[in-house]
């Protein structure tokens, strides 16, 4: 397969997905066929790419941070990464509480939407609740930091939701690597340098699969979205949430749109097209797979094919932004605590929602990056702010999607953080 027809491709197989859905929905084919044959191609191709997500970032850390032997480069590289994504996050978090204020979805809401949506998705938040809601709120304020290092590294290893762990532990060893004399070293380097190229060489034989896999993905989704529905049409949802789900979308698109561009102009010389171009395989992965830690391995090796990012920066930067960058999440949070406050008639005062969006930009740190994970956080935040958790079931039916649509943003500006800190390295040397 071509490499410079891949996006096609997988564009196509996207594209197929979604008429395949639409005919059998329409058709009322039994979902059977999209249970038992589609959704196992769709699982095998998200696993394989989780698979290698892990082990490529542990090597790739290990490998370019042992190379660099100047430990205030990569102090000088995290600080830049860590002021860039907590700024975009902050900003993103500003721009969902400013255009849900503006479009006020909530009340497009009717008592009689509400109560059925309230009753057809109130025992899933219930079930959120009780099995996760404790686990959260028992820990106190500063919790995120003393799960930075694992216990048994080698079970952080077997865990997607313990990417940060990895990335922290590889590059305390990569920083360790660099005391250790040079002829002990390169035989640890030499190790590492190859089970990253074996995993790179392993990611080009998956994406030969993606075309089919995100075919597979893309229709078993909407065949099972609408079966889920039980009589109430998918359409049918999405026209009585119009209101919110534009507004979520037209704030991503804000984001993708405005944001991004402009940060791109002020720090690189790169256009956003082709910055787009160039990240566009790894958005099509994340927006079929709706997680970040799957879409991380073709982002890695698409930022520094296509955009030049040095893979020192990249193997840095990216599994960090992955697992703290979280942009398209902070703005739907944002817009959810204000949309629900809006539909059950809380009013939020100007404090309160300056709280929420501090929690917002907070919390999505510890948002992981797989299908999913935002809800239970999200639960969390309505519940801080004096707002019944109950009123997550409102956006329940919408939520599958929009998660698509999130998780390419937050991967785009991983990439797009990737880019400005590369172009910024290159001044300073």
């Amino acid at each position: 397969m071509k490499k410079n027809t891949l996006h096609l491709q997988i564009l196509g197989g996207m594209f197929l997905g979604c008429i395949f859905a639409l005919i059998s929905v329409k058709l009322a084919l039994p979902t059977s066929f999209a249970v038992n044959y589609l959704k196992p191609i769709g699982t095998i191709f998200f696993n394989s790419l989780k698979m290698v997500a892990i082990p490529l970032v542990f090597a790739s850390l290990i490998v370019s941070i042992a190379s660099i032997q100047d430990t205030t480069k990569i102090s000088r590289i995290g600080r830049k990464a860590f002021l860039m994504y907590a700024s975009t996050t902050l900003i993103s978090a500003i721009i969902g509480i400013g255009i849900t204020n503006l479009v006020k979805p909530g009340s497009f809401i009717s008592t009689q939407t509400r109560a059925s949506l309230l009753a057809l998705y109130g025992h899933t938040v219930t079930q959120l609740e009780v099995h996760n809601h404790p686990k959260l709120v028992e820990n106190g304020p500063l919790h995120f930091f003393t799960t930075l290092i694992p216990e048994n590294f080698f079970n952080a290893l077997t865990n997607n939701l313990n990417l940060l762990q990895v990335v922290v532990t590889s590059v305390l060893l990569g920083i360790a690597l660099l005391k250790v004399p040079h002829k002990k070293r390169q035989p640890v380097l030499m190790f590492f340098d190859g089970i990253y190229e074996a995993i790179t060489a392993l990611i080009r034989m998956i994406m030969q699969l993606a075309p089919v896999g995100v075919f597979a993905l893309i229709a078993s989704l909407l065949i099972e979205l609408a079966d889920h529905q039980s009589g109430v049409g998918v359409s049918e949802v999405l026209y009585a949430l119009l209101g919110y789900v534009a507004t979520v979308i037209g704030g991503l698109l804000v984001i993708v749109l405005l944001l991004y561009p402009m940060i791109l102009r002020v720090f690189t010389n790169i256009r956003f097209i082709a910055f787009l171009k160039g990240i566009y395989p790894a958005q099509l992965v994340a927006f079929s797979s709706s997680s970040s830690s799957a879409a991380l391995p073709v982002l890695m090796e698409s930022v520094e094919k296509n955009l030049d990012v040095p893979e020192e920066i990249s193997s840095f930067v990216l599994p960090l932004g992955v697992t703290v960058n979280m942009n398209g999440t902070a703005l739907y949070q944002a817009v959810i605590c204000v949309f629900v406050a809006q539909a059950m008639g809380i009013e939020l005062s100007l404090t309160t929602q300056c709280v929420i969006v501090g929690n917002v930009a907070l919390s999505s740190i510890g948002v992981a990056g797989v299908p999913g994970s935002a809800l239970v956080m999200t639960m969390v935040l309505l519940q801080s702010v004096g707002i019944p958790a109950a009123g997550l079931a409102l956006v329940l039916a919408p939520d599958r999607l929009l998660d698509m649509c999130r998780t390419v943003v937050n991967i785009t500006g991983d990439g797009l953080a990737a880019v400005v800190i590369a172009q910024k390295e290159v001044k300073n040397c």
